[in-house]
């Protein structure tokens, strides 16, 4: 059951904080000014601060989960302080919390004050949020490691859930623009397919992240073999997320090559009902796809490979 809830916090973890660096994120290089401060592409202000509210406390959660690990008690109510106080001041892990607590404070202030100053307060929130999402690097299995390995490693899950918090933000910002009742006015129309068809580029950018920095750790982490990949549960876990973002890359590249172009064209011809229809459908699929994903790393960082691939 323990591992149930550690794997349900961590899942919950990398879900809020990936929106919480992405959304504002999407904004900043996606939207113009006018519609930055405007507010009415994405009305996202109460969800944001939602976001780093909630992050605050499945921070506070993961303390509790990680102590009660730590220190062997079965009920959670059998911690005693000493063990927090340990944790927090003996440890990377409890340094990066603390870290991540005032990161995430930091960023509900700034969601706070976003319609008196939107554009800076926009970049306060990404930025803070950046830095929140990168503490949880020292809970993955670079934490394992020692020396130049050891900061090899965390640099490129650093980036790696810098790069799946982009992707994430924007599938997020993308399923706002397409929420029904907000495709009435032609601007709206003709601001969706403007992001769609600039997204490219920073889609190409988070792609090429993911893939290098999915092949550094795999090394980092397995080793230079595919043995046990098929018969470890670590190695299916990890097949079925390759898999998952193998299917996110069809998707996108659907929606960039065949349903944003015939977006575009429909909107000439004021006929975007089934294009709009169509990209819906694409883009929630993509959205399961990465929730899947995001629980597979969730359980992933909770299993040994090593242990692991050894036992089969």
């Amino acid at each position: 059951m323990g591992d149930w809830i550690n794997i349900a916090v961590r899942f919950a973890l990398y879900a809020d904080l990936m929106l919480l660096f992405g959304l504002p994120l999407f904004s900043l290089y996606a939207l113009r000014g006018g519609e930055r401060l405007a507010g009415t592409a994405l009305r996202f202000g109460s969800l944001i601060t939602g976001t780093a509210v909630l992050g605050i406390m499945l921070s506070l959660l993961a303390m509790l989960v990680l102590a009660k690990s730590m220190s062997g008690v079965s009920q959670f109510m059998e911690l005693e302080r000493h063990v927090f106080e340990m944790i927090i001041t003996g440890t990377d892990v409890g340094f990066t919390w603390i870290i991540r607590i005032a990161a995430l404070v930091l960023a509900l202030l700034a969601a706070l004050l976003l319609r008196r100053w939107p554009l800076a307060c926009l970049g306060l929130v990404s930025l803070f949020g950046a830095v929140a999402l990168a503490t949880l690097a020292w809970a993955g299995h670079g934490a394992m490691d020692e020396g130049t390995r050891r900061y090899v490693h965390f640099t490129s899950d650093i980036f790696h859930l810098v790069g799946a918090g982009a992707w994430l933000g924007a599938l997020a910002a993308f399923g706002l623009l397409l929420r029904p009742g907000s495709l009435v006015a032609s601007e709206h129309m003709h601001l969706l397919s403007r992001v769609l068809n600039g997204f490219a580029t920073t889609g190409t950018v988070i792609v090429v992240t993911l893939s290098i920095t999915g092949v550094i750790n795999y090394g980092l982490i397995v080793g230079p073999t595919l043995d046990g990949l098929l018969s470890s549960l670590y190695g299916q876990l990890l097949l079925a997320k390759l898999a998952l973002f193998a299917l996110m890359l069809v998707l996108a590249a659907a929606n960039r090559f065949r349903l944003s172009p015939l977006l575009e064209r429909s909107i000439q011809h004021y006929q975007h009902q089934q294009a709009v229809t169509a990209l819906r459908r694409s883009l929630f699929m993509e959205i399961g796809a990465a929730i899947l994903i995001l629980g597979l790393v969730a359980w992933l960082g909770t299993l040994s490979p090593e242990i692991e691939m050894a036992m089969e």
